[in-house]
């Protein structure tokens, strides 16, 4: 019996427009009516997810921040910052690389600090409330912060991801799209926030589905019994993996919802 529906929204859920079907908000609505929590599990921050999700905001569990944060009816059920004490050093390192351009995530507002382009564009347009500040230094402590997301102009898989890890041992780096990398508490992932609503709900691992396109969706997939990556994906995640639906501009996640929910009507 399936209790719990998980999926990543870019590359996933959306559309390559970065559109969600009309379809799901019905679709969220019959799951609550058969007993089955939906969670949107992404990178993005909970206003923009509470924006996006509008119509059936009160139905939806909300992983935000790559699990740093986890929202349902408007409470916070979940959080795991950055300590304060480690943001300078981070900030720090980024700024050493050419084409690296850091941004804060609080759990209210993200943050950054230059308006080169396509970085402010792109972070003025993914984040519903977005703030450019002089120096993001100047933001820490006021508001916990998530994640710190490195936009990297040269290509995240071939530039951050191998430089940042080794330079700062205690966070997580991931990568969450092709031109980000995420930088998070040790211990923080989307897989974390599943095992916390497990834990929460008395949910079995089996009774568990998930969707999800790139690495950072990894720890996820794993902790759900049926695991699924759009054909879209990253290849190396299709290939741990090894089990796909159609891709993100095919619906692929809401056709395989929909015969799962036949399954169980049989």
């Amino acid at each position: 019996m399936i209790r719990l529906i998980a999926s990543d929204l870019d590359g996933t859920l959306l559309d390559g427009n970065k559109h969600l079907p009309e379809e799901i908000f019905g679709l969220i609505s019959e799951l609550e009516a058969r007993g089955i929590l939906f969670a949107a599990a992404s990178g993005r921050q909970y206003a923009n997810l509470r924006a996006l999700f509008a119509p059936v905001a009160k139905k939806v569990l909300f992983l935000c921040e790559n699990g740093a944060l986890v929202k349902f009816r408007e409470k916070t059920l979940f959080r795991a910052p950055v300590e304060d004490a480690l943001l300078p050093r981070v900030l720090a390192e980024i700024r050493r690389h050419v084409g690296l351009f850091p941004m804060l995530c609080g759990e209210n507002c993200a943050y950054i600090e230059s308006r080169e382009e396509p970085f402010y564009s792109i972070s003025m347009a993914a984040y519903t409330n977005c703030k450019c500040v002089s120096s993001l230094e100047e933001v820490i402590g006021k508001e916990p912060v998530a994640k710190i997301a490195v936009y990297d102009a040269l290509g995240a898989a071939e530039h951050c991801i191998r430089v940042l890890p080794p330079r700062l041992p205690a966070l997580r780096c991931a990568l969450s799209g092709a031109e980000w990398c995420d930088i998070s508490a040790p211990d923080v992932d989307k897989g974390a926030a599943i095992r916390y609503l497990r834990n929460k709900f008395h949910l079995r691992r089996e009774e568990c589905v998930a969707f999800g396109d790139h690495m950072n969706d990894y720890e996820m997939l794993v902790e759900c019994g049926r695991a699924y990556v759009p054909e879209n994906g990253y290849p190396p995640l299709i290939r741990l993996i090894g089990q796909t639906v159609p891709s993100n501009d095919a619906g692929g996640v809401i056709q395989k919802i929909r015969a799962l929910l036949k399954e169980e009507t049989l």
